[in-house]
């Protein structure tokens, strides 16, 4: 002990202003100077042994009650101030320790606040959820976050902007690309606006995809970005200019509630005419027609990516020309949802988005290859899903590369209008493509798993919160959680 150092300037103010003395009593107490008691008390100073000892017999304190550290403290207020909402507020773990040593009493009560803050936060979404699958909104949606907004917004109406498609189907006119939309985009940028394209290297632009610098009217894209993701990002830009009016329509009547919301639709929105631009809407919907919606053949013929031509897919819904009604998932490979959108609207109601018995969550077990299933849902409905990972912008050889996995769905109804109906197992569609047959099952998948209540399941992750658990212990079901 005498060659450690002992820091505990906060933990003697407390027993100081516990005992109701003042650090000149204190002192007088301990035969130290005032001033000196209080370079201890705020850690400018160690505690001598002599003064350790000093302080156990003078006030009866325990001398391992001022050597201990409050590390489980410090470690509760790590995890709530690495939440997003908090990660910016310090700038290190200093002041965490001096609260943690200063306040012990408060440090726990933020740490229980943000475990009941978490709990309710997962209690929450689960009612959003299990509302959403009734067909049902709720005024909580008002404390969402803004990107989340934005994606409700997005997600509860059809994916179709007709006034963003016809300035689309305007510029691509005027642009007459012919073969090479890159090049068309920037030679408009530059002789309309005097904007400049330039592809940096990854160590010039680390961080970023695009970054446009209004001084030098240069528009920067990463090497990092494929050609595909190049051409989007010029399109976008392009649009942003060309098409800004009705973009800002669109933007204005989803009724968001932020300028923050807006400015992440209008980012959203700017994707959306980009998309057009590159696969403008008459010639693409009669080639996905033709070709029975197949996802690699578009994406040749229209010089895109697999995901550029699945997010076109769920927008083909222009009055008199519209196509299967589509909708998409995207996720990680920890399964959160990055994007949903449909043709319709995301199919909240309909569909159990976060089954893990999905093909989208197999798809990263085999990447770059298609997965086709027939799903049914609780609900008897019953869909036809197409899955594939996606590949990410391009990393280093030391980084280790963003995978995501998509699913295209659509009714199984409509099934038999595509080229995947020929990977279906047989007789998983009938003879008119609205009904399974009699020897193809569709695999049965539910909602989240705390609210779906199928028996057995073997990919069951969680209880459901709408049953009992049946803690028989003569009986042990196949699943993980048994519930009455």
């Amino acid at each position: 002990m005498s060659d450690q150092k002992i820091f505990a300037g906060p933990r003697v103010r407390r027993i100081r202003t516990g005992l109701g003395l003042t650090q000149t009593a204190m002192a007088e107490g301990l035969g130290i100077s005032p001033s000196y008691l209080n370079l201890i008390e705020r850690n400018q100073r160690p505690l001598t042994v002599q003064l350790l000892l000093k302080l156990a017999s003078t006030y009866k304190v325990d001398p391992a009650d001022l050597q201990g550290e409050a590390k489980g403290s410090v470690a509760a207020l790590k995890e709530a101030f690495s939440d997003p909402l908090l990660s910016g507020e310090l700038p290190g773990d200093q002041e965490l320790i001096d609260l943690a040593e200063s306040a012990p009493n408060a440090a726990a009560a933020v740490a229980k606040l943000y475990r009941a803050y978490r709990e309710q936060a997962r209690r929450l979404s689960d009612l959003s959820i299990l509302l959403a699958h009734e067909g049902t909104t709720s005024a909580l949606a008002s404390t969402q976050l803004p990107i989340d907004e934005v994606r409700d917004a997005l997600e509860r109406r059809p994916n179709h902007f007709p006034a963003i498609e016809e300035e689309a189907e305007a510029f691509a006119k005027l642009l007459d690309p012919r073969d090479d939309l890159f090049g068309a985009l920037k030679a408009w940028l530059r002789r309309e606006h005097g904007i400049v394209v330039r592809v940096l290297p990854v160590a010039t632009m680390p961080n970023w995809r695009r970054r446009y610098d209004r001084h030098s009217q240069r528009l920067f894209l990463s090497e990092r970005l494929s050609p595909f993701d190049q051409l989007r990002e010029v399109a976008m830009e392009a649009s942003l200019i060309r098409m800004s009016v009705a973009i800002a329509a669109d933007v204005q009547a989803l009724k968001l509630s932020s300028d923050e919301a807006r400015r992440l639709a209008r980012f959203e929105l700017a994707r959306y005419a980009a998309h057009a631009l590159m696969m403008p809407y008459a010639a693409f919907h009669q080639a996905a027609t033709r070709t029975r919606y197949d996802i690699d053949v578009l994406r040749s013929r229209f010089s895109v990516s697999f995901e550029q031509a699945v997010s076109r897919l769920t927008t083909l819904q222009r009055e008199g020309a519209a196509a299967v009604a589509f909708f998409l998932l995207e996720i990680d490979s920890a399964g959160n949802a990055i994007r949903r959108a449909g043709a319709t609207g995301f199919p909240h109601n309909g569909f159990g988005g976060a089954c893990p018995k999905l093909g989208v969550y197999a798809a990263f077990s085999q990447p770059g290859h298609i997965l086709v299933d027939a799903v049914e849902t609780g609900g008897e409905k019953r869909f036809l899903t197409i899955s594939r990972t996606l590949e990410g912008p391009q990393g280093a050889f030391n980084e280790r590369p963003r995978r995501t996995a998509i699913l295209l769905g659509c009714d199984l109804g409509h099934a038999g209008e595509t080229v995947y109906a020929a990977a279906l197992p047989s007789g998983a569609i009938g003879p008119d493509s609205a009904s399974p047959g009699p020897q193809g099952t569709p695999t049965p998948i539910g909602p989240a798993c705390r609210l779906c209540e199928r028996a057995g399941c073997l990919s069951r992750a969680e209880p459901p919160i709408t049953r009992p658990l049946g803690l028989d212990e003569m009986v042990t079901g196949l699943s993980a959680f048994d519930f009455q």
